[in-house]
């Protein structure tokens, strides 16, 4: 990648308050679990398409990550000439969409951030292990415990979902897997600006979008409120989400930014129960915490 050597941006250096933190890490965390609600509200609630729900929410957070890199152009960052990301990455960012949007027409949102958090979460342990870490013996028991809740979550009679909703759902959380451990990459690799890079990714994803509208055109159905969820998802939850986060991240060490986001399953199964009026069982509360602390394990034992 030409230029990626570029000088730390202004916004990495500036040192940040405790209180700030916690604001934007908490803003971030609640933008995450906001989309799990967001979708599951507009594929339950409305009339609008998995698909175009899907193009909406790629398109407007391509849109919302294009103003945040324009308005920082003046405050010093790297913006550079060139959108950021690559298409690869964009096409890991398509299938999570994707998959995520198509498997909530049928699946609650608190069992949905659920298998995507441990899909995601597998999928960034796996990859260490191939790459050569090794484990402790508490981190193995802790990966025994969450792949144990996974499997329960999924066995008839408890959360229940369709075989067809957990497969799409675990196939979103193993691209957004994919997807970070690019984006991590690229950062060791010395891309300056990961927002930028996130709305290069955005753009590259939309025609891909507009493409699966089109294959599934006779399945097309629009609503004013489903696509005003979409235009929120997309814009605020994913493209203002990011750009909060990727703020927040450069404060946090890399063990407090992975343990953070076991808050995201919690506060979507929280609001499923507000928002959408969904009920969490004492099955579901079982592997939710098997899930949620084998996980804790992991990432708590790393060096």
């Amino acid at each position: 990648m030409q230029n990626s050597r570029q000088s730390t941006p202004s916004f990495t250096a500036r040192p940040m308050s405790p209180l700030r933190l916690v604001i934007l890490v908490t803003l971030a965390m609640l933008a995450f679990a906001g989309n799990s609600l967001l979708c599951r509200m507009a594929l339950k609630h409305t009339s609008i398409d998995a698909a175009s729900f899907t193009t909406v929410r790629l398109l407007s957070g391509a849109c919302m990550l294009w103003l945040v890199v324009r308005l920082r152009r003046g405050t010093g960052s790297a913006a550079g000439e060139r959108a950021g990301g690559n298409w690869l990455s964009a096409c890991a960012l398509f299938v999570y969409a994707t998959g995520f949007s198509f498997a909530y027409v049928s699946m609650p949102a608190a069992t949905g951030a659920l298998l995507l958090f441990g899909a995601v979460q597998a999928t960034m342990i796996g990859y260490g292990v191939v790459q050569g870490e090794r484990m402790h013996a508490l981190q193995i028991v802790g990966l025994a415990l969450a792949l144990a809740g996974l499997v329960a979550l999924m066995l008839p009679g408890l959360a229940a979902p369709s075989l067809r909703s957990s497969l799409l759902m675990l196939s979103a959380g193993v691209a957004w897997g994919v997807y970070s451990l690019r984006g991590k990459q690229e950062t060791n690799r010395g891309v300056s600006d990961p927002t930028q890079v996130t709305a290069g990714n955005f753009m590259r994803a939309v025609p891909m979008a507009l493409g699966l509208s089109l294959l599934t055109l006779q399945h097309l159905s629009l609503d004013r409120t489903g696509l005003g969820l979409a235009v929120l998802s997309g814009a605020l939850a994913s493209g203002l989400g990011y750009a909060i986060w990727y703020r927040a991240l450069p404060a946090l060490k890399a063990t407090q930014a992975a343990t953070v986001q076991l808050s995201v399953p919690v506060l979507a199964a929280l609001g499923g129960v507000v928002f959408i009026g969904e009920a969490v069982s004492a099955a579901m509360l079982l592997a939710s915490s098997a899930i949620l602390g084998g996980i804790a394990l992991v990432i708590l034992q790393k060096k």
